[in-house]
């Protein structure tokens, strides 16, 4: 999944963005209300983790913006444990969720996954795919009732398919899903990763589609 991780202070982004990456996500940073918003405006998020102190302005400011535009990314508040007003205040202003600092980061990646699930529309976590079992609260897969182990970049292939199933996503939509903005792009790393889960999962589980791209019917 592409992540946005909203936070000035360098210690926990820095620790932030290890953690989920490590889980096979793409993620951005941004250290202001100014670059968060500027990253908004170009890249589609399956979520976004903002914090409200911001050394250019509120983290609420940028959340209301986005949903005045429309934008209905699911936000994960981070907050300080004395702003009970700010978090009242974040949830009115159309946040879906607030952890309180110092949180736990494996607390944090699982929100991160259950709110991108029902901004996907589907909020179920274990699915059943021809032979095929996935719990995608867990990033786990079975074939046949055997475990597939899969490489962080590969599983956040098979996730953003999975949550676009029956809809074909394009290769820059694929791309998004496996680099953040400072990462360089291999020009076959789409194709390369589809033939390994295909290797794995097997030949039916992902469909091409000449000129288009790929879909799990």
């Amino acid at each position: 999944m592409r992540l946005l991780v909203v936070e000035d202070s360098p210690d926990l982004a820095a620790s932030m963005l290890h953690a989920l990456r490590a889980q096979g996500h793409a993620v951005d940073h941004a250290a202001d209300a100014a670059t968060a918003s500027a990253a908004l405006a170009v890249a589609d998020y399956a979520c976004v983790i903002l914090d409200l102190g911001l050394p250019d302005g509120s983290g609420l400011d940028v959340l209301r913006a986005r949903r005045k535009a429309g934008d209905r990314t699911p936000f994960i508040l981070a907050t300080a444990r004395d702003q009970i007003s700010d978090r009242i205040a974040g949830l009115d202003a159309g946040a879906d969720d607030y952890v309180v600092k110092p949180f736990d980061l494996g607390e944090l990646a699982a929100r991160v996954r259950a709110h991108a699930r029902r901004g996907q529309g589907a909020p179920a976590a274990r699915l059943q795919l021809d032979g095929i079992e996935v719990d995608r609260a867990m990033a786990k897969v079975w074939r046949d009732g055997v475990e597939v182990h899969l490489t962080a970049r590969e599983w956040a292939l098979f996730d953003a398919l999975l949550g676009a199933r029956g809809r074909v996503l394009a290769k820059p939509a694929l791309e998004e899903a496996l680099y953040a903005f400072d990462t360089t792009i291999e020009g076959n790393a789409v194709e390369v990763y589809v033939s390994r889960l295909r290797t794995k999962l097997g030949p039916g589980v992902i469909e091409t589609r000449r000129g288009l791209g790929y879909v799990l019917p």
